[in-house]
């Protein structure tokens, strides 16, 4: 009887133990915490690991912080992840963590992004095309350059300061990146010059008539600061939380799709977690491939209970 009791239970046994292996993170991986710094797109982003983490049974905090600040507290272990690294644009930022290897990036979450100088569509008509052609036309600008919050634009600012493409004697105004959107729609309703940072993903894209300028490959990259964006961790983070790992390794993003939930938030006031629900509940087809692999903190179906915590069919 004992004996046929005990050959019985192991498969439930096997069940058990393997549940337990699933869930075998530590209590200290239930509170992820992540950054970005105030762009759109990367609260976008990290609104939507926010809201699958968070349907999985983890805590979540979210902080807005300057760039140099998210790589600094990655270092230090008081963040865990960065969605948002845009190589090469951020290469000044994260040289050094890669270097002494307290950052890892784990996966590239998209690309098609860009990121550079850019002015309005008739400033572009008028003859600003490329980095070159600024300083001959400094005084139309106001011998200002617009860019977003301080401690973002370190590339803005070495040009300045190395007097590269004879903008030595201008300034940077830094603000926010609606601040500087606000400032640009002005300018284009007087038909004002204005330089000012430009990137996709983005609605400014669609929403104002704007152009790339050529010439900066030294400081953005080629292809008009073409960049790719990926997910970054601290170091050591995957192997300690590997299922939360593995949904970072899992996400990935194009460029209509964060122009569709960037857009929540700026024309609609949504907040990250309500635009990354609403962008979620419009392509469910996408917790499927995102979820590839992950369970709940405590081990169980994740697909079913992330769309559970949405509110979404079965």
């Amino acid at each position: 009887m004992g004996k046929r009791f005990g050959l019985a239970a192991a498969p439930l046994l096997m069940a058990f133990m393997a549940t337990l292996a699933q869930a075998a993170e530590p209590q200290s991986c239930q509170r992820v915490r992540m950054a970005e710094p105030g762009w759109n797109d990367l609260a976008f982003t990290t609104g939507i690991a926010s809201v699958l983490l968070e349907g999985l049974g983890y805590e979540v905090k979210s902080d807005v912080l300057g760039i140099e600040v998210i790589y600094a507290s990655l270092k230090n272990k008081d963040l865990d992840a960065f969605l948002g690294y845009w190589d090469p644009a951020m290469e000044v930022y994260f040289a050094a963590y890669r270097d002494d290897g307290s950052v890892e990036t784990i996966r590239q979450n998209l690309e098609g992004a860009k990121y550079t100088f850019a002015v309005p569509q008739y400033v572009h008509e008028a003859g600003i095309r490329d980095f070159a052609d600024l300083a001959k036309h400094a005084d139309k600008f106001d011998r200002k350059m617009y860019g977003i919050e301080p401690g973002s634009n370190t590339i803005m600012e070495q040009i300045i300061k190395e007097n590269r493409f004879g903008l030595g004697d201008w300034e940077l105004v830094e603000s926010s990146e609606q601040g500087m959107l606000t400032q640009v729609k002005k300018a284009v309703q007087k038909q004002d010059w204005i330089l000012f940072q430009g990137w996709a993903p983005h609605p400014m894209n669609a929403d104002i008539p704007m152009a790339y300028l050529s010439g900066g490959d030294e400081w953005y990259g080629p292809n008009y600061g073409g960049a790719t964006v990926h997910t970054q961790v601290r170091k050591g983070y995957v192997a300690e939380c590997a299922n939360v790992g593995r949904l970072l390794d899992n996400l990935g993003f194009t460029l209509e799709f964060e122009n569709e939930g960037m857009g929540y938030l700026i024309n609609e006031f949504m907040s990250p977690r309500d635009a990354a629900r609403k962008a979620i509940a419009a392509h469910p087809d996408l917790l499927g491939p995102w979820l590839a692999g992950v369970t709940t903190f405590d081990g169980k179906d994740g697909v079913a209970a992330v769309r559970d915590s949405l509110g979404l069919m079965n």
